[in-house]
């Protein structure tokens, strides 16, 4: 177990944004993790929980408490079963999985983070979600002082949403449990209409394993969604908002701004939400209220490849950061009615 102090949090982040931690502790066991945790709920301390800060942003006047980050390691595959610690890098266990012809979470290559975030958030892309083949979570639950194992029905999935999500100071996860398939090399079949244009199939037919993860890492990497050191277009959280879904009458009601602004043959990308509700699309409202790819002369712009990203080109603080995310919620209300939610955890930091 590793232990600084005045730490900066900055590098542990995509954003690369925030100032410092009064603690950071590194540790690499779930023993280690869970005495940290319990020493800081018995002082009193603040605690943050780090894993790979793709889903962070920090406040540019840092943490007053002790942060945590989760270092451990542990890839065990038995049949199609699957348990990964909370630490191990999500990019590099999903192509173990594909290496392995294990097919269910292909698709979510090039995420970048840990294994332990992917339940907070039910990570999800191109037609995948975590919530699908997960089926337990170990986490050590703060509030009882001890470890449990909740199932996939007691971790209250939904989108982009999780029970971790909704009560966040009262779970630190320390391991995650998946049960893939056996397609005989082929993946899932596939979900997502674009991931099925760039294959050149139909939804729901199946691809090789490694065609798909290949696919997806090309798409990915088109939207400046690949972390990569040397190009600012990677120097953000991915998607900054959230997908709106509206009630039946907020969607008729967005749907009649859209015609008022657009014109009577514009029409907003709809998904089906579940019963009575619809889901448009956040990359659209951006683009049509007049935020397009690159929007923005300061040190934080939208990506250039994708409106749904927000970047810090080098020298941006959490509050150039934050003021072009306010500009952006800002006007897609404005245009469209509708307020977007940002998707990364704020510490410190609020839009």
């Amino acid at each position: 177990m590793l232990e600084t102090y005045d730490a900066p949090l900055a590098p542990l982040t995509t954003f690369r944004l925030g100032g410092p931690a009064a603690r950071l502790v590194t540790a690499t066991s779930d023993a280690e993790v869970i005495d940290v945790v319990r020493a800081a709920d018995a002082a009193g301390t603040p605690l943050l929980v780090v894993g790979g800060g793709s889903n962070l942003v920090i406040g540019d006047k840092g943490f007053a408490g002790t942060a945590l980050r989760i270092a451990t390691r542990g890839f065990e595959l038995v049949g199609t079963t699957l348990e990964l610690a909370a630490g191990e890098v999500w990019t590099d266990a999903v192509a173990r999985t594909v290496e392995a012809g294990l097919a269910g979470i292909e698709c979510l290559a090039g995420i970048p983070g840990s294994a332990g975030a992917t339940p907070i958030q039910n990570v999800g892309a191109y037609g995948q979600e975590v919530s699908t083949t997960l089926t337990e979570v170990v986490a050590y639950d703060r509030r009882a002082g001890e470890t449990v194992t909740l199932t996939n029905e007691e971790c209250a999935f939904a989108y982009r949403h999780s029970r971790f999500k909704a009560d966040p100071e009262r779970y630190v996860v320390l391991r995650v449990r998946f049960v893939l398939e056996d397609a005989d090399g082929l993946s899932a079949p596939v979900k997502y209409a674009e991931t099925a244009r760039a294959l050149g199939v139909e939804a729901g037919d199946r691809v090789p394993l490694g065609r798909a993860r290949e696919t997806v890492l090309k798409l990915r990497a088109g939207k400046g969604m690949v972390l990569d050191p040397e190009d600012h277009d990677t120097w953000s959280a991915g998607s900054f908002f959230t997908n709106p879904i509206l009630t039946e009458a907020d969607f008729a009601a967005f749907h009649a701004r859209v015609k008022e602004r657009l014109g009577e043959d514009a029409e907003p990308p709809a998904y089906p939400a579940g019963p009575g509700h619809t889901k448009t699309s956040a990359a659209w409202l951006i683009d049509k209220a007049g935020f397009t790819k690159g929007y923005g002369d300061g040190p934080a712009r939208i990506s250039t490849k994708h409106t749904l990203a927000l970047t810090n080109r080098g020298t941006a603080t959490t509050e150039d950061l934050l003021a072009l995310a306010r500009e952006v919620v800002a006007g897609v209300r404005e245009a469209f009615g509708i307020t977007l939610v940002n998707e990364p955890v704020m510490v410190g930091a609020e839009l």
